[in-house]
């Protein structure tokens, strides 16, 4: 019997996926719940499993956008499993030797200034220039071009130099195609404004030495730095609840839990799972999530349900590199914190100047919904909490903070 393989529903709202590759090939014997292909969706990519053990017939090709519940292959149920100790037998075919037919050789006349288009000299001073010689025009006997020429010579505006030049074409995925369509979408719905401020890290620096070892001896993940931003973002958001707010129609929606999305670089591009009721989570517990949550999206196994119903995002462009950046909304949220690199400036502390490790964070808001008292006042409590973590996060006790 010829069962028809149809694509199963990824999520809510999702109607179409695109096949982004194919592990097994027609006629290959496939197990049930065998993974047989990866599909894109426009949110994340899923490994679609065999339903049933049998010979298989692939009805799509990689690249094609497929709509939910069309036929992608049919599987031969009645087909048996083939012997993997039997090797058909590989005939030989005896190799002929030919004779390659003599080619006469033609002695080679060696070039020397006097047959060449450019004196060595001014061979070597065009190459490191990357300047072609016939691009030059030569002053020396018959043409040639010189060295004077050569240092002289530059290069024409608009001509390609002797460096490579090609270029390479490939189909963006569904999942990178929905990114772009959803980050012109914020720009273009959404009154989007970015304030920033400035933090001193290190409070964090000092409770990290100083803990970091028993923390992770203990619970077996690191303490990091999204711990601390995840926890203050909650504080913040509890006492500013229009940041933890959407636009649905003319309505705005307020919530009193806080589901954190945390953006990530995955194989397939950025992602942004969703740290479910932040507000109830310790720091071993905020830290075990996101290690598990990065994991899922680095290896592909994050599921739609994963990344969506977030209220609030944090993303941290300082792991690249990145000092400064207005992030952009992640819809239909209202917000977006950006963590930068921390690096150390001088600053005045206790009226005194002193060197510190600073990083710049940014707030990119929906002003439709937050007014500037909002968006200021919910990144100084951020500033606030992260400059004294110990009485504002961890209720002046460290120990029992670290040990939940």
């Amino acid at each position: 019997m010829a069962l028809e393989m149809k694509v199963p529903s990824p999520g809510e709202s999702i109607t179409e996926v695109e096949i982004a590759q194919w592990l097994v090939e027609t006629g290959d014997y496939v197990e049930k719940d065998q993974a047989i292909a990866e599909v894109d969706s426009d949110k994340a990519t899923l490994e679609l499993p065999a339903e049933a053990s049998g010979v298989i017939t692939l009805m799509a090709e990689e690249g094609d956008a497929v709509a939910v519940g069309q036929v992608v292959c049919h599987i031969d149920t009645d087909a048996a499993k083939p012997d993997g100790d039997t090797v058909a037998p590989v005939t030989e075919t005896p190799k002929v030797e030919e004779k390659k037919a003599e080619t006469p050789t033609t002695p080679v006349k060696a070039e020397t200034y006097a047959t060449g288009t450019a004196s060595p000299a001014a061979k070597k001073v065009l190459a490191e220039k990357g300047i072609d010689a016939a691009q030059v025009k030569g002053t020396g006997r018959d043409g040639r071009v010189t060295k004077a020429d050569a240092l002289d010579a530059k290069p024409s505006m608009g001509t390609p130099g002797l460096g490579a030049r090609g270029e390479s074409r490939k189909k963006l995925s569904m999942l990178r195609r929905k990114v772009a369509e959803r980050l012109v979408s914020v720009k273009n719905e959404t009154a989007m404004l970015t304030t920033f401020n400035e933090v001193d890290m290190q409070p964090i620096f000092d409770l990290r030495s100083k803990y970091k070892e028993t923390f992770k001896g203990k619970h077996g993940v690191s303490l990091g730095f999204m711990s601390f931003f995840t926890l203050a973002c909650v504080r913040a958001l509890q006492l500013f609840p229009a940041v933890n707010s959407m636009i649905d129609g003319k309505e705005m929606i307020s919530y009193d839990f806080q589901d954190i999305s945390i953006a990530v670089s995955g194989p397939k591009g950025l992602m942004v799972p969703v740290i479910r009721n932040a507000e109830n989570l310790s720091f071993r517990g905020v830290e075990s999530e996101v290690k598990r949550l990065a994991i899922r999206a680095r290896d592909g196994q994050i599921t739609v349900d994963e990344m969506t119903g977030g209220t609030f995002t944090i993303t941290n462009g300082g792991v690249f590199g990145s000092m400064l950046s207005t992030p952009i909304i992640n819809p239909p949220q209202s917000a977006i914190l950006g963590m930068h690199n921390i690096v150390e400036r001088p600053i005045v502390r206790d009226g005194q100047i002193v060197i510190a490790p600073i990083m710049y964070v940014a707030l990119s808001y929906d002003h439709r919904i937050i007014d500037g008292k909002e968006s200021v006042g919910f990144l100084v409590a951020v500033k606030e909490a992260l400059e004294n973590p110990e009485e504002l996060l961890m209720n002046s006790n460290i120990t029992r903070a670290l040990e939940l």
